[in-house]
């Protein structure tokens, strides 16, 4: 099978979307346009930058997004994971290093997992005083029903939330025990696993069935949230879509795509955040993170099909000159690279903090073309603002990446730096530098004659350590905490 096309056509051609079908026949008019274009911003979790731009996986929605647009090339989201990398795009505000950080209920008990500081200085709720219909679709299982999230859905004119990621929706106990083991090679069989399978499972079986997937449903929403703000516009939509993160479930048509789907009777959906060797032998230590790769890929590309639905109801709806689009991510994720499967924290490299970010201008300028700015998701909030026409709040700190559509140069940032939990990074064109929060275990890699970062050269530069030390803590406001 090959993807093509996968947008909302060639999907009704292959009978997957009823549903949506069903909503793209309905007639929308469309309000006439008001001051300032629509405002777009696509969030993927867990989306690796070379499964987007490389040939890892296929992503022909977001190819056309990038043939629209511009798409940078060196992205470093500032604050991760989930919660302080979405903390950053809506705020505009470098979130690490976390200070005063404290514990929140219903929310992971780690650095940088708070609510939204300022609500009133989040980029929809700016465009919202500025006139702007605002409208959220998510199935992230935070910012849609963490408790200290509610203000925060309450600023929107209509949020969208789906569950399901994380938590007991459906009986655990309708998913048989056949099924169970379908999704979980005994490498990764442990207690934990076992719940998050079963209860993800329970929630949303769509192996068989596509429409039933996350991705389908928040894209869903998306579209009714389109088509509620093309009638006051302008408006500013924000489609956040927790898919591609584990598990991975996906149908057989897209796994044929990497693998063979017949390969594996009992499959890897749910990677430890583990070294490879703690739990894998032998040739195992390749073809479990291999076929997890796969797994992802398919899923991604699922994820793909669904997100090209909701851009097709912005084309049919005749909307795509009057909106400015933005797409980022949050982190990546290792598949054995480094010896690691997972999110690692303490492992800071391109295949965990990489990611895509493309700018698509109403007016088409900069098409097609691509920039090595030193962008982070802290700019997604400044950057939509100015394409909006509406100032940033002074909170804001990121730069203003649609500077580059009107041919005036971006201001100055001579370095990547952001952070994980209690370690942080600091890139350069030259060298990439990690550390705890206490300002131990120094790695550095050179990245011209070391472009893969394998060689820790610390110990033999000194003074490079010194010297991006220094601007690292600089950037962060002075000495990190460390939460242990």
């Amino acid at each position: 099978m090959t993807v093509g096309t996968l947008t909302r056509r060639r999907l009704l051609e292959t009978g997957g979307a009823a549903a949506v079908a069903a909503m793209a026949a309905r007639s929308v008019s469309a309000a006439p346009a008001r001051d300032g274009p629509n405002v777009v911003v696509l969030v993927l979790d867990t989306l690796r930058a070379d499964h987007v731009y490389g040939r890892r996986a296929q992503t022909p929605n977001i190819d056309a997004l990038m043939a629209r647009g511009v798409s940078f090339t060196e992205v470093f989201p500032e604050a991760m994971p989930t919660v302080p990398a979405r903390n950053s795009i809506l705020s505009g505000r470098r979130e690490f290093p976390f200070r005063n950080w404290r514990d929140h209920p219903d929310l992971y008990p780690q650095p940088g997992w708070e609510p939204v500081g300022d609500l009133g200085a989040t980029f929809t709720s700016v465009l919202r005083r500025a006139g702007y219909w605002t409208g959220y679709a998510t199935d992230n299982p935070f910012l849609g029903y963490a408790r200290p999230y509610g203000p925060f859905r309450r600023s929107f004119d209509d949020f969208a939330s789906t569950r399901g990621q994380l938590g007991k929706v459906v009986d655990p106990k309708t998913v048989s025990e056949a099924e169970l083991r379908r999704w979980l090679h005994p490498s990764i069989v442990s207690r934990a696993s076992v719940g998050r399978v079963r209860k993800y499972l329970a929630n949303a079986s769509y192996a068989d069935d596509e429409t039933k997937s996350f991705a389908a449903q928040v894209c869903g929403d998306a579209i009714r949230l389109l088509e509620r703000g093309a009638r006051r516009r302008p408006f500013a939509l924000v489609l956040d879509t927790f898919q591609p993160h584990e598990p991975w479930t996906p149908p057989r048509k897209y796994l044929e795509l990497y693998a063979d789907p017949d390969e594996f009777t009992r499959e890897p959906s749910q990677p430890p955040y583990s070294r490879v060797r703690s739990y894998l032998k032998g040739a195992a230590r390749e073809t479990i993170p291999a076929r997890m790769q796969a797994l992802y890929a398919a899923e991604l590309t699922m994820t793909d099909r669904w997100l090209g639905t909701f851009l097709d109801r912005l084309h049919e709806l005749d909307l795509e000159s009057e909106t400015a689009i933005v797409l980022v991510a949050d982190h990546g994720i290792y598949f054995g690279e480094r010896g690691w499967t997972g999110k690692i924290s303490t492992v800071l490299h391109p295949e965990l903090i990489q990611v895509p970010l493309v700018v698509v201008d109403p007016a088409g300028r900069r098409a097609g073309t691509t920039s090595g700015y030193r962008a982070s998701t802290h700019d997604v909030g400044p950057t939509a603002l100015s394409m909006a026409g509406v100032a940033a709040p002074e909170s804001m700190q990121g730069a203003d990446l649609s500077r580059l559509f009107e041919g005036r140069s971006l201001p100055r940032r001579r370095y990547s730096t952001g952070g994980y939990r209690n370690t942080f990074y600091i890139r350069d064109g030259d060298w990439s530098l990690t550390a705890d929060n206490r300002l131990r275990d120094f790695k550095l890699f050179n990245l011209r004659a070391d472009p893969g970062e394998r060689r820790n050269v610390a110990a033999q530069n000194p003074a490079v350590v010194r010297r991006l030390r220094r601007a690292a803590i600089v950037r962060a406001g002075g000495k990190p905490p460390f939460y242990g």
